[in-house]
């Protein structure tokens, strides 16, 4: 079972239920370590010494650290598409659902928040912000441009071939006016959903302490939106037949072709194979729903025998793993960011892993110390 977690209003300065990031003292590590694989060594185990460790990196010239507290704007440019948000530190203290403003589209498991709270409590670091997305009002937008005319704290290619730009900004005017326009935000978690469970129970933990606070970006769709990508499913120990008599009133699968079936294959149809036949699964008009609700909720469910469900970011992986034999890949359109958005907004879930929101930072570019206050 996954439990749902609950988003929380952050910032009392912009009034007791709205949105706000707060400025908070930057770490980052150097750009010839961001992106590089091998630095993942300075956040492993055993993670009490990860504190010390970036100590060492900082010493060393590997970990910068701003001077001051600081709002910070980031932008990085993966191949053609780039991506902007504001990264500060976001108030988890008040984990009330009638008061959230953050919103989280899928459930966690409990397990696994814990052992992440644990993880960031013995390392005291935020290393990664939760990435946050929202379709953000134009008056943010204008003063991004302005926050844009002036030079970039920092700026570099970094090992991945990632370009980042990042600006500090410190002016009280500014950030002023950045939470007014940002205090009726009602973002959703687009990455990040354990580590924000992780958040709130690490405060839960440390009350009254930095660990009030988590990292988090949040990104304007509306200004370089994020891509929302399809996460397909394998089924395990089923077969097309078993998927028939599963689907019932939920839809109609019907065999055809491999081209017409991924031809087919739109937010109310579904592309079924077995590594030979294949199929299209049609969920006829949906109301409000999202085709991956349907097939976790109305579908699966009714599967006889047991069944493992597995998740793939590309369709060569989930073909790759039927070739195997005794199973099924269910290939899945890609979600609409709107429906999501709605969905989330009524204080309805969605299944695990029902959207992939890509690109995501690379590791490193910000991280926030817990020391730090």
């Amino acid at each position: 079972m996954h439990a749902g977690a609950s988003g929380q209003p952050p910032t009392a300065t912009a009034g007791p239920t709205s949105f706000a990031l707060r400025p908070f003292r930057g770490l980052a590590l150097s750009a010839q370590r961001v992106g590089d694989p091998a630095s993942a060594r300075a956040f492993a185990r055993p993670y009490r010494d990860v504190a010390a460790r970036l100590e060492r990196w900082e010493a060393q010239g590997h970990v910068v650290r701003d001077r001051e507290a600081a709002l910070y704007l980031h932008e990085y440019t993966v191949g053609a598409l780039t991506v902007r948000g504001l990264v500060g530190a976001l108030d988890v203290s008040r984990a009330g659902a009638a008061e959230r403003v953050v919103l989280p589209h899928e459930g966690v498991h409990q397990d696994q928040a814990a052992d992440l709270a644990a993880r960031m409590g013995e390392m005291e670091l935020n290393p990664a912000p939760i990435l946050l997305v929202h379709r953000g009002p134009g008056a943010v937008r204008d003063l991004i441009g302005r926050i844009m005319t002036d030079s970039p704290w920092q700026e570099y290619v970094d090992r991945a071939e990632r370009h980042n730009r990042v600006w500090a900004v410190r002016d009280g005017s500014l950030l002023t006016e950045l939470a007014e326009h940002l205090a009726s935000s009602r973002p959703l978690i687009a990455d990040g959903h354990h580590r924000y469970a992780a958040y709130v129970a690490l405060h839960e933990q440390r009350p009254g302490t930095a660990a009030d606070l988590g990292l988090a970006m949040l990104v304007d769709q509306d200004d370089t939106p994020l891509h929302l990508g399809a996460i397909h499913r394998t089924i395990s120990r089923t077969d097309l037949d078993d998927l028939a008599r599963a689907v019932g009133p939920a839809g109609t699968l019907t065999a055809t072709t491999e081209a017409s079936a991924l031809a087919a294959l739109s937010p109310t149809t579904l592309a079924v194979t077995d590594g030979a036949a294949w199929a299209r699964l049609d969920l006829g008009a949906l109301t409000e729903r999202a085709a991956v609700q349907v097939l976790h909720e109305d579908v699966l469910p009714r599967l006889q025998g047991p069944h493992v469900v597995g998740y793939h970011h590309s369709v060569d992986d989930a073909l790759e793993r039927v070739a195997r034999g005794q199973q099924l890949a269910v290939l899945m359109p890609a979600p609409d960011f709107d429906l999501v958005d709605r969905i989330v907004s009524s204080h309805r879930l969605l299944p695990e892993k029902a959207t992939s929101f890509q690109p995501k930072p690379s590791l490193g570019v910000l991280m926030r110390s817990l020391l730090d206050g």
